[in-house]
């Protein structure tokens, strides 16, 4: 008795490496890729009309991150299950990932045959981790920002004043400039920009 095809959704802005990705899980004999979309926004969407098994995710995309609408899917209640495949193996991202309820992370390099069984152990309901990403994470140490923190630092990679940024977060430019000192001081940054550029390379943000 033949095993049952896994409905396979991937989710990459890089047509290429979306591309190449659907053609070799395709070849795989139980492994079925129901649809593709190319931004963070459209994930969400396309795992309640296509109802795949597993959704292999991006992290940087238009529209919305990855790990952002892994949570979505996630907060939906979607019996899609989340393998983030991205080329950033940033011990930072690996938390927020799985915090997110992602069933793994793995990186875009790994051979194509280990890729097509982790999609088997995930659809299964394992949880796969990249082992030398998984002792990079540890050996890393937890976000040491808040929620709060994250935002606002964000706000501020964008290139935001302080004004504009308690405008668009709701909150007051004294409590903005709270959480960038906090920020600064838990990075060790200089300023609100290298705290900003910090965080994004540990994958805090």
């Amino acid at each position: 008795m033949s095993s049952p095809m896994i409905r396979l959704l991937l989710a990459d802005d890089q047509d290429l490496v979306r591309g190449g990705l659907s053609a070799l899980l395709n070849l795989e004999p139980d492994i079925e890729v129901v649809a593709e979309v190319g931004r963070g926004d459209q994930l969400v969407q396309a795992a309640r009309e296509h109802t795949p098994d597993v959704a292999l995710v991006d992290i940087e995309m238009p529209g919305m991150d990855g790990i952002e609408a892994v949570r979505q899917i996630t907060a939906a209640g979607l019996s899609a299950r989340c393998l983030i495949v991205t080329t950033f193996g940033r011990p930072g991202y690996l938390r927020r990932a799985m915090d997110a309820g992602a069933a793994g992370f793995v990186v875009k390099d790994t051979p194509s045959d280990q890729l097509a069984q982790m999609v088997r152990r995930v659809a299964a309901g394992d949880r796969v981790v990249d082992p030398t990403l998984a002792a990079d994470s540890l050996a890393g140490g937890i976000n040491p920002l808040t929620e709060r923190e994250q935002q606002v630092l964000r706000a501020a990679a964008e290139g935001g004043s302080i004004r504009a940024i308690a405008a668009r977060l709701h909150l007051s430019q004294g409590t903005v400039r709270n959480h960038l000192s906090a920020a600064i001081g838990k990075t060790g940054a200089e300023n609100r920009h290298d705290a900003a550029r910090q965080a994004m390379h540990s994958g805090w943000l």
